[in-house]
């Protein structure tokens, strides 16, 4: 048979799997420790993508609920020599609500100098960091508030000592119920309490406070109707417009002097905040990748010194130096595809159990988990690389006299 006619000899697809699962079966011990340290870099890549992700879900179908033409409105920095803050003139409600474009308004008396206790014989110096506040019955429904238990109040209790907790303020004076003989003291009577509130969203300072109706307070607290913030409902599609006029709306002789701002603006600022962290883990990720990559590397060349003999027999026996090459190449990806896998799934059960913790929608981007497996078989194939070049530039004669 001549030269010519001699064909090099070749791998199958199906051969190449087979071979490359020889290395990892008789190291088993060796290839999981191996996969380990891919798995936990995907994993905390996949899940910090999820949970993040699941995150941004979440805030995203609280402001669909929730609606993001809120508006509040507030006193800001006089500019009256030695004035300090300004005020708003007691008019402000009423000429809010008749501007044009505004859906509804509320307002919120902050009432200072008063504490909220538990019992009157706890010490006033004991504020636990409570606010009282004078409201209108129609906040609640302004600024989107829900009921933990109870009711808000209403045109009869506000004319009463009732007063709704917001949840911080509930928590901190040990109150999860309302009912016949829940109540706080409150300068110098008791208070029945007939609302506590669940967190409010929009309007998170809400929640520390204790609200109690605005004619009430007018009578028996000292409240002037002089509002510390005015919340408004806008049409969704003239949310820019009437921002424009609540200043002169709320405080015509001084517009200046007015803060209009819209809560759905701070919580999507706030969540963009959170991407920096998410970078962050996501940098410890790939550095946990790499650590796992560089693990590979490590096990492949002590592979090829350790499997010489076998090098040379297959050498000996028509293996080309590709075919060596291949076969360590496909042990070092299979690695990592294994690693990826492990660490994906890790990371979705994660994510998961994370967000079910939370009260989170689940929200898992194809991309993460696509992109994480793909991670993985690039630095198994990265780091299989000079192993296998090494192993192929192995002679067969070398190989077989050190064995």
């Amino acid at each position: 048979m001549s030269a010519a006619a001699i064909r090099p000899s070749s791998l199958q697809p199906r051969d190449v799997l087979r071979v490359g699962l020889v290395g990892l079966k008789t190291r088993r011990l060796r290839a999981v420790l191996s996969v380990l340290g891919v798995a936990l870099g995907i994993a905390s890549m996949v899940a910090v993508m999820g949970i993040s992700s699941s995150s941004r879900a979440d805030l995203l179908a609280a402001l669909d609920k929730l609606g993001t033409n809120l508006l509040v409105v507030q006193p800001g920095q006089s500019f009256t020599p030695g004035a300090g803050t300004s005020t708003l003139p007691n008019t402000a409600n009423a000429m809010v609500n008749h501007a044009d474009g505004v859906l509804s308004a509320s307002t919120l008396e902050n009432i200072d100098g008063l504490t909220v206790r538990r019992s009157d014989h706890i010490d006033k110096a004991i504020t636990n960091a409570l606010n009282v506040g004078a409201v209108r019955p129609t906040l609640g429904q302004t600024v989107g508030a829900t009921l933990q238990d109870g009711a808000f109040l209403n045109r009869a209790t506000a004319q009463y000592p009732a007063v709704v907790l917001g949840a911080t303020a509930a928590a901190r004076l040990g109150i999860d119920r309302v009912g016949e003989g829940v109540q706080v003291w409150i300068k110098d009577r008791w208070y029945t309490v007939v609302g506590i509130l669940k967190p409010v969203t929009l309007a998170p300072e809400l929640d520390s406070y204790a609200l109690v109706g605005l004619d009430y307070a007018e009578q028996a607290l000292g409240a002037d109707d002089s509002p510390s913030s005015v919340y408004v409902r806008a049409d969704t599609d003239r949310v820019n417009e009437v921002s424009s006029i609540l200043g002169a709306s709320a405080n015509p002789e001084h517009p200046e002097e007015v803060e209009v701002s819209r809560p759905s603006d701070a919580l999507e600022a706030r969540a963009k905040a959170k991407t920096a962290f998410t970078s962050l883990f996501l940098g410890l990720g790939a550095v946990a990748l790499f650590v796992g990559g560089v693990g590979i590397a490590n096990v492949m060349v002590i592979s090829v010194l350790e499997r010489r003999s076998e090098i040379g027999l297959r050498r000996a026996l028509g293996a080309t130096r590709r075919h060596i090459a291949v076969q360590f190449l496909t042990e070092s990806v299979m690695l990592g595809a294994m690693g990826g896998a492990a660490g994906a799934t890790i990371g979705v059960l994660v994510t998961a159990g994370y967000d079910a913790n939370r009260g989170w929608p689940v929200s898992m981007p194809a991309y993460a988990v696509g992109g994480g497996l793909a991670c993985a078989v690039v630095i198994g194939a990265l780091a299989g690389a000079y192993p296998a070049l090494r192993g192929a530039r192995v002679a067969p004669t070398t190989a077989l006299r050190t064995a």
